[in-house]
């Protein structure tokens, strides 16, 4: 299985490069925002690499990030989403947008992309949405994100508090390394410090117990356009 692969991207195309790697010529196939990041003819780049292999198709696709190649993965798993349209969500909406258009439940900006139709669309947010913060918050694996691997969390050491009878346990609160993992989450999105802390702390307050997922969730809902 390739990986990923180094080497002098040789021509490009509407939607492939080939990239020679010490003579060998691996043509690559890209979503147009993979395309537009790469360096132009005659320059080295590196991608991380997916191969789909069929009894009459053998193919390579790039990314420049593994967060954006983990989306490709999620996305393929998904019924009627092939390669071709998992690249064509991605051209559009960036492995940052995809992730916020599924946990906001957002079809229409799925629906955006090319060849999508709105039943598809639905069914990406429908089977993804429980899967997208575990990548989103942690720029983990598929495995983590699908709950196939456990995700390493260090909380930090928790404050004694009164204890209730056993009937009657105490209610879990956000922790704080939930809090983190949130604001990483809205980080990687683009949001600046101050407002995703804002809306993190407004999405704990309103929901105490909420865990990072349900963080993520409730502070995009905060920070999303009024109106």
């Amino acid at each position: 299985m390739i990986g990923k692969l180094t080497g002098r991207i040789e021509y490009r195309t509407d939607d492939h490069v080939l990239i020679d790697v010490r003579g060998v010529g691996y043509i690559v196939y890209c979503s147009d925002r993979t395309l537009a990041a790469l360096p132009g003819n005659g320059e080295v780049a590196s991608v991380y690499t997916e191969m789909l292999v069929r009894e009459d198709l053998m193919q390579l696709f790039g990314f420049t990030t593994l967060l954006e190649k983990e989306w490709h993965r999620l996305l393929i798993s998904v019924q009627g989403i092939g390669a071709k349209a998992s690249m064509a969500i991605l051209g559009t909406l960036g492995a940052e947008g995809v992730g916020r258009a599924i946990t906001l439940g957002d079809i229409a900006a799925i629906k955006a992309a090319k060849g999508i139709g709105p039943k598809t669309a639905q069914r990406v947010v429908h089977e993804l949405k429980d899967k997208a913060p575990g990548v989103m918050a942690l720029g983990g694996t598929l495995a983590q994100a699908t709950g196939e691997a456990p995700v390493a969390v260090i909380d930090p050491e928790p404050e004694p508090t009164p204890a209730r009878p056993a009937s009657k346990p105490a209610p879990q609160p956000s922790s704080a390394a939930s809090q983190s993992d949130a604001l990483s989450a809205l980080s990687n999105l683009g949001y600046g410090p101050s407002e995703a802390a804002t809306a993190v702390a407004q999405a704990a307050q309103d929901d105490p117990e909420a865990d990072t997922a349900a963080l993520i969730r409730a502070a995009l809902k905060h920070l999303a356009p009024k109106g």
